[in-house]
């Protein structure tokens, strides 16, 4: 086994993990927070509609846009972190 090898498999277990906490999240806005906690969210107003319709409609697709650039941010710093910057 080389010293890569580890080097590597860390590199990944970071990434999956990164991935996995990020669709979390977006599963957790896009689907929670629209259908499950809806009637909830029904009470609180934003923009002249309830909060789970925005939820559904604009909140799910800023999330994800956040998300994005999230992931970049935190992927430069893995590959630095692991020796594989720009």
């Amino acid at each position: 086994m080389t010293e890569e090898t580890p080097n590597a498999a860390a590199y990944w277990r970071a990434n999956v993990r990164l991935i996995i906490g990020c669709l979390a999240v977006w599963a957790f806005v896009s689907y929670g927070c629209a259908i499950a906690f809806r009637p909830f969210l029904a009470s609180i107003t934003v923009g002249g509609t309830d909060l789970g319709f925005w939820f559904a409609q604009q909140g799910s697709i800023l999330t994800f846009i956040v998300l994005i650039f999230f992931y970049a941010w935190r992927m430069n710093q893995l590959d630095k972190k692991f020796g594989l910057g720009e």
